[in-house]
């Protein structure tokens, strides 16, 4: 979405709590609202529930955002998750192909074996729709950095979804990812962001997200018919999909860009 410099939301009424110090705030925040504009089958990606399903154990790193004229109204929400990460762990030298997956079952192992984490990384950041396109995004990414720090933490991670990528679904997403500005900084707005911030970019994450569903599912989630068997693009989705009328199931593998905050 593109930045509207002359209706700019002001950063000095924006107030970021964590979820642990406003956890009446926890309906908002995941509320149908902040859903609009976003594809429903990225809901169904079944590595969530690790996360969202577990919420209460990283409380510490879900943001919450009001508008201080609006103290008790949600606008925006951050979301991330600590891990262990080069700490000797085997399969953990290197960032994982799997991206948002990944790092998700990654955290939700470490805290079953009470291993301590090194690092985190993003998940999410969603504004409320009347707020988009504002600034909000980029003030939440600096709360987020801020947030990483305060918990003790020098690295935060993120496996990007480029902004303007499902525009393109059948450009490669290597050669997307890699258009550059003549000013010298990527040409997608999001990861623009990421870099202004501060970002480095480490590398592709090519199958960051799976989600799988019967062809009943997909037309539910998509509004589409499927009645042929290939590649198929939906709306939303960085990439088309891979529909099977024969095996009665469509597959979706969402590529990311895995990028690196250094805080300290």
């Amino acid at each position: 979405m593109t930045l509207n410099t002359e209706n700019t939301f002001p950063a000095e009424r924006l107030a970021v709590a964590r979820l642990r110090e406003r956890p009446q705030l926890r309906e908002q925040m995941f509320s149908a609202e902040f859903q609009v504009g976003w594809p429903e089958f990225a809901r169904h990606d079944p590595i969530a529930a690790l996360y969202y399903g577990a919420l209460d154990r990283y409380v510490d790193f879900v943001l919450a955002a009001v508008d201080r004229d609006e103290p008790d109204r949600v606008i925006a929400r951050a979301c991330s998750v600590p891990f262990a990460f080069r700490d000797g762990t085997p399969g953990r030298a290197e960032l994982p192909d799997d991206g948002w997956d990944a790092v998700i079952r990654w955290a939700d192992s470490d805290w079953r074996a009470q291993r301590r984490s090194t690092a985190v990384s993003a998940l999410e950041i969603l504004v409320a729709p009347p707020y988009r396109g504002r600034g909000i995004s980029q003030l939440m990414l600096q709360a987020m950095i801020a947030n990483t720090w305060t918990r003790g933490f020098a690295d935060l991670y993120a496996p990007l979804r480029p902004s303007g990528k499902h525009r393109e679904p059948h450009t490669a997403f290597a050669e997307y990812v890699a258009r550059i500005r003549a000013d010298g900084l990527p040409s997608d707005p999001w990861v623009r962001a990421h870099v202004r911030a501060g970002a480095r970019i480490v590398k592709i994450a090519p199958r960051s997200m799976v989600v799988a569903g019967t062809l009943a599912e997909w037309s539910e989630w998509t509004g589409i018919s499927f009645d042929r068997s290939g590649d198929v693009v939906v709306p939303g989705a960085l990439s088309p999909i891979h529909v099977s009328r024969e095996q009665n199931h469509a597959v979706y593998i969402e590529p990311n860009l895995w990028v690196h905050h250094r805080v300290c």
